[in-house]
């Protein structure tokens, strides 16, 4: 890939007058020459604080259009920008400070206490960039110099530095923009966390690519969250779908049409099917797509249209990606059959920082090995099965537990749901199914064992069904299993 400008710089010159960002809690908006003139400020400080070719600029702040400022004047001074989980315990942060051992720290007021205890070489407190046009900029012209270095949510361990260079973040951006169809007329609203992929990658950089308007807000309320899909009349947007849970519960969902949305996005996680029907009640359009910080993160394209009509369906792989299944062997799975799913593309990441080993274990003939399971309908359709570290192996059958998840949410008295293994001498593992619901009860206990009886095979039945005021979630708002393994082996060490 050659790119011989940066494709903001020329998006600015071309749509000089077009509104870039908008900051929900302030009203501050920047059309795309403001947005470039405010990375041209930070360019300028990035000179002034010495830095080089490669050095790590830190960010630890709520999410706020500055960040995009800072972002694109990291590219400008060939830097690497890493975004740091707002939500993180000083000791957290210190250890990916350690590691990714960064020239500079950038915080706001709400975080500049806590940045101070990290004792970073160098710290500032953003806020204040003023209108500075660029330098006349040069670089080497290499797209594989590293951009950006976001962090994994260390779910399933230690969390990894996933290196994006200026080629995979940009070609993510592109096949989302043709594969999507997103245009200059688009608007997305995003609360997303600006810490995760999900919040720079998925929509919000392919949008600016567009030319189109991408509106931030930092403190998710849900009431306030699904006015503002009207209020900035956003046309694509992406939400998880424990935000989602919590919108089509307001007053306003019930009342608002919503006419200038084309399409609303869930991604994070599975999505419950009564969530689906929510939408469809109301005729409007719903999907899910599929990725992860090391791949785009976007990868698959399906139509609205047939995603309400193929609920959990992915689609198929976008324009510039490949994908397959395999299976434990590494041949390809057959139609119907589960295997891992493995992704290919330029929009793929090269490496983990510092952690030569985890990214040789991540890759397989320049394959990437997700560690979720899938599996292919007859029109050639995609589904996620789950993860592959979250399989249930139980009497010797393969248990899925977003299969039971589905059948229990459409329980009419179950609001959210989790299901995990826990090891067990007579079964290997078991099911163990955790549940909020508004009156939880022995009797409603009993009435969820026997409609899971009436559903799934029987191996696939929870043996037990845990009660709690809330599921424990991650800072993108993932449900976190590990803490729900920890609270069995807390509460309970015997499995019956």
């Amino acid at each position: 890939m050659q790119q011989l400008d940066f494709w903001i710089a020329k998006r600015a010159s071309q749509s000089p007058d077009k509104t870039a960002l908008i900051q929900i809690e302030t009203g501050e908006a920047w059309t795309y020459k403001e947005l470039m003139q405010h990375a041209g400020w930070w360019s300028n400080k990035f000179s002034k604080q010495q830095l080089q070719q490669g050095d790590r600029v830190a960010i630890l702040m709520e999410n706020s259009i500055e960040s995009f400022a800072i972002l694109i004047a990291c590219r400008l001074n060939e830097l690497i920008y890493v975004p740091l989980n707002t939500k993180l315990s000083i000791p957290e942060l210190r250890a990916v400070l350690s590691d990714c051992t960064p020239a500079l720290l950038i915080t706001d007021d709400v975080h500049s206490e806590r940045a101070e205890l990290l004792l970073p070489a160098k710290l500032l407190t953003c806020g204040g960039s003023e209108l500075v046009e660029p330098s006349t900029y040069s670089w080497h012209d290499d797209p594989q110099l590293p951009w950006m270095i976001i962090y994994t949510g260390g779910t399933t361990g230690k969390p990894k530095g996933v290196v994006l260079s200026y080629e995979t973040v940009t070609v993510n951006a592109m096949n989302t923009v043709i594969s999507w169809g997103l245009n200059d007329k688009d608007c997305t609203l995003n609360y997303m966390p600006l810490f995760h992929t999900g919040g720079i990658n998925a929509l919000a950089l392919p949008i600016l690519l567009a030319g189109g308007t991408v509106i931030i807000g930092q403190k998710f309320d849900p009431e306030k969250a699904i006015r503002a899909v009207d209020d900035y009349k956003t046309t694509v947007s992406l939400f998880v779908p424990t935000m989602y849970q919590l919108m089509i519960e307001t007053a306003y969902f019930k009342e608002s049409d919503f006419p200038t949305v084309r399409v609303f996005l869930s991604g994070g996680a599975p999505c419950p099917t009564p969530i689906y029907e929510s939408f469809q009640r109301k005729g409007l359009l719903f999907k899910e797509g599929y990725g992860l910080t090391e791949a785009g993160p976007n990868n698959f394209f399906i139509d609205a249209e047939v995603a309400m009509k193929k609920k959990g369906a992915i689609g198929k792989s976008m324009l510039f990606n490949e994908v397959k299944i395999v299976d434990r062997a590494g041949k390809l799975c057959a139609q119907g059959e589960v295997g891992e799913l493995y992704l290919k593309g330029s929009h793929v990441f090269k490496q983990y920082w510092n952690n030569k080993e985890a990214t040789t274990n991540t890759f397989d003939e320049g394959w990437l090995k997700t560690g979720d399971l899938a599996k292919m309908d007859k029109d050639g359709d995609y589904y996620i099965v789950g993860r592959k570290k979250e399989m249930i192996i139980s009497g010797g059958e393969n248990v899925y537990p977003q299969e039971v998840e589905q059948c229990l949410i459409s329980h009419e008295a179950v609001q959210e749901v989790s299901v995990i293994g826990i090891p067990n001498e007579k079964w290997g593992e078991c099911v163990v199914a955790f549940i909020i619901a508004e009156n939880p009860s022995e009797n409603l206990q009993h009435q969820l064992f026997q409609y899971c009886k009436e559903q799934l095979a029987n191996y696939k039945v929870p043996k037990q069904i845990h009660f709690l005021q809330e599921l424990p979630k991650t800072a993108v708002g993932k449900i976190d299993k590990k803490q729900l393994v920890n609270y069995i082996f807390i509460k309970e060490q015997n499995i019956v």
